[in-house]
């Protein structure tokens, strides 16, 4: 193309990938300099390695560093046990779906797009308004509880919107009604995964559900990491379980501390970190937050309340992605969560 604008003279050809996965230069035919790709990497990472080391977790800066030796890392992947299927809309009603929000909530539009796009007619519900009263769960199919800084995490995260709910008479009243109906579903992600785990005393069958506290990194951690969806009775996860692939998590206080082992035991794990071989994942930063066994979503017996700390909403279509295969289509593997849940309702 170059030659074809007659620049062919002022552009030359310096360089090519190989297989050999080293770096190496040459003069006229003489070999230079030659090194290992993993070498140079390490090398060209270490000052900031030890800045971590002294910022943040030890451990966690080394996991990352030590990471780059791991030269045969397969990278992200698709591996789906399941064939995408939209839910057949046609001229079915629209059930409602809340879209709560609160002081400092974000992703609450991706949320209500993802809802809308499977069938629903997604309701912007502010939580001043159910707990004046001028608002009320009572017409509502589902509850969204999006990701955020609610109340700048005080108490921990998710903590202070949760409490807005406990101490309030109106507004725990609304959501004890809401959670005992058995036509209710909801989703928690990210800060409302947060918030609805403090809900547990509320929330039928969530008595085993950690809370969350700060990531073992010590970091906020915002990433595009693999997951691995698990065995559970969640309705949200359907017909996935067993499928790893990538999602985006954005989270300071994602690590989830059970009260023992027992607990963890029989909690109904719904989401697990995995590495990119697919292993569960405690080590950083695959695990970006350190939860013990990679848990990172979880859901109740009956499957009906499902909390998730990653972020399905933000990643519901391929373009969302940073990495997708390249016979992506328009909707990535995570939105069949949101027809899931559609389907349920119908």
């Amino acid at each position: 193309l170059l030659r074809s604008l007659d620049l062919g003279e002022l552009c030359h050809i310096i360089g090519t990938t190989n297989t050999r996965d080293e770096i190496g230069f040459q003069r006229s035919g003489r070999p230079l300099f030659r090194e290992k790709r993993v070498d140079l990497q390490r090398a060209w990472s270490e000052t900031s390695f030890r800045m971590r080391e002294l910022r943040d977790n030890p451990e966690c800066a080394r996991e990352e560093y030590d990471r780059i030796l791991d030269a045969e890392d397969p990278g992200l992947s698709f591996q789906l046990s399941f064939v995408p299927k939209a839910f057949s809309i046609g001229k079915a009603s629209k059930p409602r779906v809340a879209i709560l929000r609160e002081q400092g909530v974000n992703s609450q539009v991706e949320m209500a797009a993802a809802f809308t796009r499977a069938g629903f007619e997604a309701v912007d519900v502010h939580m001043s308004d159910v707990i004046a009263g001028r608002a009320t769960l009572a017409g509502f199919k589902g509850l969204a509880a999006c990701g955020g800084f609610s109340y700048g995490d005080v108490l921990g995260g998710g903590q202070g919107w949760a409490k807005s709910i406990l101490f309030n008479a109106r507004a725990r009243a609304e959501f004890e009604a809401f959670f005992a109906r058995r036509d209710s579903f909801a989703l928690g992600s990210c800060n409302g995964c947060q918030m609805m785990a403090a809900l547990k005393e509320i929330i039928p069958g969530a008595e085993n559900w950690p809370v969350f506290a700060g990531n073992r990194s010590e970091q906020f951690e915002a990433r595009f990491v693999m997951v691995e969806v698990q065995a559970s009775p969640s309705i949200l996860l359907r017909g996935m379980a067993g499928s790893r692939m990538p999602i985006a998590t954005a989270h300071g206080e994602g690590f989830a501390l059970f009260p023992d082992e027992a607990s963890m035991d029989k909690a109904h794990v719904a989401l697990r970190f995995v590495n990119n071989r697919g292993e569960a994942a405690e080590k950083y930063p695959y695990n970006p937050n350190g939860s013990p066994r990679g848990i990172t979503g979880l859901t109740t017996p009956d499957g009906r309340f499902t909390i998730v700390m990653p972020h399905p909403e933000r990643v519901f279509r391929s373009v969302q992605m940073s990495w997708t295969p390249d016979d992506a289509s328009e909707d990535s593997p995570w939105m069949q969560l949101f027809y899931n849940a559609r389907a349920w309702v119908e």
